[in-house]
């Protein structure tokens, strides 16, 4: 324990060593004062700080030349490696940062619904970047170390993460095509009455939307629950009755025909749809290509459904 209290002794302030390391390539305070971005008063104070702690000069001035002591060329030859060898160092791990591995976890019915749909795009972008999905029933609200990227669904305040929205939750009333042509109309919202109300988790969304547009004789106790999105808007397109459907998620079986809006009337909600990671990991890496693809698809896609 003595011997290595004794080698953290003997290590120079790291900081200076870089300042000297710089002031020595270049033979200028000025430059390096320009290339570390402080002033050369700064440069010069650490030059200062080094040759006390090192007992000797490693500069001399001839003058307006700035040279090196022969122990301060030593010194330089000895050290330049080093910091050579840090910087491949560091370009390494944030190329390793770049590629790889990328972890994203999310609700099945998102990934099933929006992100398997457009992955392809996302690796013909990126085919260094090797996704891997998890899929998880729950949002857990704090991300586990092998996760790097998660999609949450709710108001976007989880502490200690970064979310940028994506999606603005609509709720719409949607069923089958065939719905239309039964003997039980659906022309009207009071029709609601005649047909199975399919809930998502809970009865709680069409209890609001039965509210808001005061319709009467809807009973909205009634009516399988199921615990995904994805099943919810499968009962629907087979025509097992009408969903309260999540805009985006339900768009692929809207666009496919296989469900229709009979009525122009939504739920806004106040939840939302987030893409999430450690704060300090937003703008790092393959993180950040990511987190800017999605960002971006999810913008590009509601310019577009705005402009139709």
């Amino acid at each position: 324990m003595v011997g290595l209290q004794e080698m953290s002794r003997r290590l120079p302030p790291l900081n200076s060593l870089r300042v000297f390391e710089a002031a020595a390539r270049h033979l200028s305070f000025t430059r390096a004062a320009e290339e570390l971005f402080v002033t050369q008063a700064a440069v010069s104070h650490q030059i200062k700080s080094l040759e006390e702690f090192l007992s000797l000069k490693l500069f001399r001035r001839r003058n307006r030349s700035l040279l090196l002591t022969e122990e301060g060329q030593s010194y330089f030859l000895d050290i330049k490696d080093i910091f050579t060898s840090l910087s491949e160092a560091t370009d390494k791990v944030l190329e390793r940062s770049e590629k790889g591995a990328l972890t994203i976890s999310m609700q099945p019915s998102f990934a099933i619904q929006w992100l398997v749909p457009r992955l392809a795009d996302f690796n013909a972008q990126e085919p260094d970047i090797d996704v891997r999905i998890k899929a998880v029933d729950m949002d857990e609200g704090s991300l586990t170390d092998d996760v790097d990227v998660a999609i949450y669904y709710g108001r976007g305040n989880w502490p200690g993460l970064r979310a940028d929205k994506l999606y603005q939750e609509y709720l719409v009333p949607l069923c089958s095509p065939s719905l239309l042509l039964g003997s039980k109309p659906l022309e009207s919202l009071t029709d609601l009455g005649q047909h199975t109300l399919l809930h998502d988790t809970s009865r709680k969304a069409w209890k609001q939307f039965v509210k808001q547009n005061e319709i009467d004789g809807v009973n909205v106790n009634h009516g399988p629950i199921f615990s995904h999105s994805t099943m919810v808007l499968q009962a629907a397109a087979h025509g097992q009755g009408v969903a309260l459907g999540n805009n985006v998620l339900a768009q692929p079986e809207i666009e496919a025909g296989r469900l229709i809006a009979p009525f122009d009337e939504v739920l806004v909600s106040k939840n939302a749809f987030y893409v999430v990671c450690h704060d300090k990991q937003a703008d790092m890496g393959r993180i950040a290509t990511f987190r800017d693809w999605m960002i971006a698809k999810a913008q590009s896609e509601q310019e577009d459904m705005f402009d139709e």
